[in-house]
Parts: C-alpha cells; sequence; structure tokens
C-alpha cells in the first residue's frame, strides 16, 4: 500500500515533508523511549520501522481481513455527534461551553464525514474513520469556531468563511492523527474505553492511517491559499515530532528543568491549540496584535491543560484515569509535580535514578511528590498559565464568545480545584 502523500502530491511548500517525515521521526522517538534510559476562579465568576512491539507483551492476533477491507469498515461506522444541550451536575460542562458553537460543530461533523479522502483511497478510509471511531470532544475545533465568530464580530463578518470551517476540520484531523501515532508507540490498548486502531488491525494500519491523516490535512491545508497559516499548522506537526524527541532524551533524568518541561509540552500540546485559536484570528482579517494575544491565549490556555493532566496522573485512580496512576513517573517521563518535588527531596531522585528496580519503589516516589509539595506547585503553575490566558482575550469585545473562551480556561482548572 502506497502512501499518497509521496506519490504525485507537491506538498514540498507546504506541510507535505513535515507532516509525513516529522510524525515518521516521531514515532521512531518515541517507539525507542525505553531504550533511551531505564486566583482564577475568584477573578472571573518505509514504514516498516515503527512496528516494534516490545517483547514483553503478548502476541496479539489481528483480524484476517485485508486492510483494505478493515478501513472500509471503519469508515462506514456510526458517527457519534456531541449532545451540546446535555445537562452537567459540573459548575462549567463542556457541552454548555460546546452549546454557543452547536451548529457549527454539527456542521463540521457533516463535513468530516464527507470530505474527498472518504471516497476512494481505503487508508483514508480508516483515517477518517478512526477519527470517529475514537469518540474525541472535539475541544480544538471548538476553540477554532468560538475564536472565529469572537473575531468575526470584531472585523464586521456577518458569518464564518469556508476557510475558518475548514481550519477546525484540518486541526481535527491533525489532533486524531496524533493520538492514533500516541496508541501505537505508547502500545497504549485503550483511548477512551475503546480498543485503539492499532489493537483491533493492527500497527501497520494505524500507522499508515495516521500517516495518511497528516498528507491529507496537508493538502486541505495548501488550498487555504494563505502562507501565514500554512506555516504555521506545518510547523505544529513539527512541533509534535520535536515534543517526542525532547521527552525521550530526558527519561528518568532529575537534572531535566522547569523550562525543559514547558517546552516539551508546548510541543506535544500547546502548540496545536495556539495555531488553531492564532489561525482563526487570521481567517477573519483582523488586526495582528489581536492574532498574537489569540496565540498566547491557546499557547497559556494548552500549557495550563497539560499541567493540570499532569496533576491528576497523581491525584486521581486508576479507573478515573483509564490508566495506572503514576503511569508517566514509570516510564521515566518527569513533570511538574516531580520536578518540583524533587527540589525538596533528595529520596526522590534516588528512586527515579534507580528506574524504581525496587519493590513498591514506585508507589513511595508517588506519595513522596504528594507530601513534598510538588502537587501544590504545579496547581500554581497551571493557574499562572490560566490567568496569562485570560488576559490575552481582553482584546476582544465582550459576547458570548468571549465568555465560553474565559470559562475554558476556568473548565480545565476546575478539574483539580
Amino acid at each position: 500500500m502506497s502512501m499518497t502523500c509521496h506519490n504525485g502530491m507537491r506538498f514540498d511548500l507546504i506541510a507535505c515533508s513535515c507532516s509525513c517525515n516529522a510524525s515518521s521521526d516521531r514515532l521512531f522517538a518515541k517507539s525507542n523511549i525505553k531504550g533511551v534510559t531505564r486566583n482564577l476562579r475568584k477573578s472571573f465568576g518505509a514504514r516498516k520501522l515503527f512496528c516494534f512491539r516490545s517483547a514483553s507483551l503478548k502476541p496479539t492476533v489481528y483480524s484476517a481481513k485485508t486492510p483494505e477491507t478493515v478501513l472500509n469498515e471503519i469508515s462506514q461506522g456510526p458517527l457519534p455527534v456531541i449532545n451540546v444541550k446535555e445537562e452537567s451536575s459540573n459548575p462549567i460542562s463542556l457541552a454548555n461551553l460546546f452549546e454557543v458553537v452547536a451548529d457549527d460543530l454539527l456542521t463540521l461533523n457533516k463535513n468530516l464525514q464527507t470530505v474527498n479522502c472518504w471516497c476512494r483511497k481505503p487508508t483514508s478510509d480508516v483515517s477518517c474513520g478512526a477519527d470517529f471511531w475514537c469518540g474525541g470532544k472535539r475541544m480544538r475545533p471548538t476553540l477554532v469556531f468560538l475564536v472565529s465568530r469572537a473575531t468575526a464580530q470584531l472585523a464586521g463578518l456577518k458569518e464564518l468563511t469556508m476557510k475558518h470551517r475548514r481550519l477546525a476540520e484540518i486541526i481535527e484531523m491533525i489532533h486524531t492523527a496524533s493520538l492514533i501515532h500516541d496508541d501505537v508507540i505508547d502500545e497504549s490498548d485503550l483511548r477512551r474505553g475503546k480498543d485503539t486502531v492499532h489493537q483491533l488491525y493492527g500497527t501497520r494500519v494505524a500507522v499508515l492511517a495516521g500517516d495518511f491523516m497528516f498528507a491529507q490535512s496537508s493538502w486541505y491545508l495548501a488550498n487555504l491559499e494563505n502562507m501565514e497559516v500554512i506555516k504555521l499548522i506545518s510547523q505544529v506537526i513539527k512541533d509534535f515530532a520535536s515534543g517526542e524527541i525532547k521527552q525521550a532524551s530526558s527519561l528518568f533524568d532529575c537534572d531535566v528543568q522547569l523550562e525543559d518541561y514547558l517546552i516539551k509540552s508546548y510541543y506535544k500540546t500547546a502548540s496545536l491549540l495556539a495555531a488553531s485559536t492564532k489561525g482563526a484570528a487570521i481567517f477573519s482579517e483582523v488586526d495582528c496584535s489581536v492574532c498574537e494575544n489569540l496565540y498566547e491565549y491557546g499557547r497559556n490556555l494548552g500549557l495550563s491543560f497539560q499541567i493540570v493532566d499532569d496533576i491528576l496522573d497523581f491525584t486521581q485512580s486508576a479507573e478515573q484515569l483509564g490508566k495506572p496512576a503514576g503511569a508517566d513517573l514509570a516510564k521515566g517521563n518527569l513533570t511538574a509535580p516531580v520536578i518540583f518535588a524533587l527540589e525538596k527531596e533528595p529520596k526522590l531522585r534516588d528512586i527515579i535514578e534507580s528506574e524504581f528496580s525496587e519493590t513498591n519503589s514506585l508507589d513511595e516516589a508517588i506519595e513522596l511528590v504528594k507530601s513534598c509539595g510538588g502537587i501544590e506547585r504545579a496547581r500554581e503553575l497551571a493557574h499562572e498559565k490560566a490567568n496569562i490566558a485570560l488576559q490575552s482575550l481582553q482584546c476582544l469585545p465582550d459576547s458570548e464568545f468571549r465568555e465560553a473562551l474565559e470559562k475554558m480556561v476556568l473548565y480545565n482548572l476546575e478539574r483539580i480545584d
């Protein structure tokens, strides 16, 4: 099965080499990780290379169906639609935030289902089908729509343009491609409670699906014919690879600095959010200063989200997380709570540098992170980034869309407060 991005499509001026080669580098980096080392609320109401599997894993028996058959089956699956009217007991729910752009999200779902990549090529079928198979929250395209409508209001536009809508589709495709690759690399069997694509159909199909989605998103990106946005989004795919390489090179390294952690978190999480929000503003043709402010909003919201996720890795149960507590620490990935705790507890360094060779040493390390104030200091950092994100929204006029963008920040903090 040949890759479309390598046959006949000219992406050299945009994101082909970035999307295909960077995603390949990203897979290679994380596949070799094990070998590298062993207040806010107060203020605001050759792809075989990547088919590695750990020898410790039980052999997986995959379907005997051909990849083409599997791809078509996935693409024909039911398309879940977010219930934006759903009531939640939480003070702020994503459903309520999404409600103000409910019609835009419905259009997004329809467009994703009918884009050209569904029609002819089997690799694209699994790529697009896997997007819905994963059942994402659509947070990133929601941010695109919220910023698009807030800035369109500022620019005097009566309706969103095709470019606004296509940007949301591109962002969701890129995000989903990264998740498919992540599951292969991390050898994850489940995502959001469902079997991952590679678990069901094998690594080869999953890698090709992710690669195709990166390439297909590059094609749509080129057709937007806006060089500033093309460069912006292409950089995101490069950042994905850089983040994986940076993480792989610092496993079990107790000398890692907070700045290094924030750079890695930007590459892996915040870069896509920042590009999403700035790209939407660019297509509204608002002033450059507004575009930059919205870039800072996305960047700091993304950093805050990552910090909160890293806190939850220590404070939630395995059932809540859907994976063992302290999973990142067990792999040698030192996040903000650990970095802060290392400043106060020398014993923690000894345990980590031993790569948890002693029985129950991981549990001991988790307790040290909690008792040494690592969680509290990480929480302060999440609030700090959230405050910067909120300040960046002051360039927008008051509207239900700006309010939803503000509440998105608060929603994130409610997960740890």
